[in-house]
């Protein structure tokens, strides 16, 4: 029986990276013996087992068979007979693919050292193509590793995949898991260029996938290409360390860009209806969240009124503000802000460029929220007791008042 660290925790080691999570594989050991040194038994699909101490998880080595389309089309085999090296090659890429045992020495049957060293993700054998997660795994560690390339041949196998319908077979679920992993990677982009080399992306994310090659106008998107906009927006938004709400509204805010009239093309007036129709089709397919999806759909409803902001009338804003239910949930409404202005930002040259909008707006929020309705509402109904439906109009009334107070402040400093 011998113990072996394998997988990411041995490859970030080797990059110098801080190293999270351990996984373990034990060679040589049947079940029985693992209880017998206390050992607690939790695998589902095959044996995993807690250690007594730590608590950390310790795997059998196993093999394992394709039986059926998708991720979960598999059976695995466990035995004490089965070797490191069998338990390695079923890995997705070589630099995942080593093992270091308790003195230290790396085991690293399949060159993982050098893909390392040469920052290529290189898959380990043939069986790569059973199991269609590895297209989203290969793709999110590009986000989190982005000086490193996909290699030809992996590549090429990806796109065989795809043909094959494999990545029709993943689950929802599964797919928001990984989008989502990659979205909070370094370098988000990443991830969305290596689906979309291979294919993968017209599959699981056609709505983002059409963008590429819609232009924009020139004057306000340097960068022109929607597509390369959006990458540079979610970029930004990793760069700002921002949320994954924030960055997923960042992804999904121009859908529509790509299915509004090229006769519209390049402005898209009115694509901000558009991209909200899309957001709630790709988060009810994907089974986004709520809060990722209440954010991205306000977001792209909303972002072009974000824009003009400082040309909005108070009673605008407090429209704006009634819609986004900005009262009641006021931290999502500075979120959408947070994500209009990644917006703003994520184009070619205006990474610096300033965006009042975003202080202009929570000042007018702020002044609106010192309104007491409750207040109000009592003064309101001693004065038209029979008018109930006064109350809502005077609250209102005391916003718009207060917001254009504010703005008009705000309008001087800016």
């Amino acid at each position: 029986m011998k113990t072996y660290i394998v997988g990411g925790a041995v490859r970030d080691e080797l990059l110098g990276v801080a190293v999270k999570d351990r996984d373990y594989v034990v060679v040589g050991a049947t079940p029985e013996q693992m209880i017998a040194q206390g050992y607690t038994p939790v695998g589902k699909d095959f044996p995993v087992f807690l250690h007594p101490v730590t608590h950390e998880e310790y795997a059998l080595a196993r093999t394992e068979r394709k039986t059926a389309p998708g991720y979960k089309g598999f059976v695995f085999h466990t035995d004490a007979e089965v070797t490191l090296e069998e338990d390695l090659i079923r890995r997705d890429l070589t630099v995942n693919a080593m093992a270091k045992d308790a003195d230290g020495i790396i085991v690293d049957p399949f060159n993982g050292k050098q893909d390392l060293a040469q920052h290529i993700f290189r898959h380990v054998s043939p069986a790569f193509t059973e199991d269609p997660v590895r297209i989203l795994r290969v793709a999110r560690f590009a986000a989190r590793f982005p000086q490193f390339s996909v290699a030809a041949e992996t590549n090429t196998l990806m796109h065989a995949m795809v043909a094959a319908g494999e990545v029709d077979a993943l689950v929802p679920e599964r797919v928001w898991q990984e989008l989502a992993r990659g979205l909070m990677e370094q370098q988000p982009s990443r991830m969305f260029a290596v689906l979309r080399d291979c294919g993968a992306l017209k599959r699981i994310l056609p709505e983002l996938d059409i963008l590429w090659g819609v232009p924009q106008p020139a004057l306000h998107h340097p960068e022109i290409d929607t597509g390369v906009h959006v990458m540079m927006v979610v970029d930004y938004a990793a760069q700002k360390n921002c949320s994954l709400p924030i960055r997923c509204a960042a992804l999904l805010h121009d859908l529509g860009k790509g299915v509004t009239s090229p006769e519209l093309w390049p402005k898209h007036h009115g694509h901000e209806m558009h991209s909200a129709k899309l957001v709630e089709v790709v988060c009810q397919r994907l089974k986004i969240p709520n809060d990722s999806r209440d954010l991205a759909l306000m977001t792209a409803r909303e972002h072009g009124n974000i824009g003009r902001a400082l040309e909005l009338r108070a009673a605008t804003i407090v429209s704006l503000f009634e819609r986004c239910d900005a009262f009641r949930k006021p931290q999502r409404f500075i979120d959408m802000l947070q994500a209009a202005e990644c917006d703003h930002r994520g184009r070619n040259g205006f990474a610096d460029k300033a965006f009042p909008q975003n202080a202009y707006l929570q000042k007018a929020l702020n002044a609106a929220q010192t309104v007491n309705g409750g207040e109000l509402a009592a003064l309101t109904r001693q004065r038209y007791p029979d008018q109930p439906a006064r109350i809502p109009d005077a609250i209102r009334e005391a916003r718009v008042k207060a917001v254009a107070a504010a703005i008009n402040e705000a309008k001087t400093d800016i």
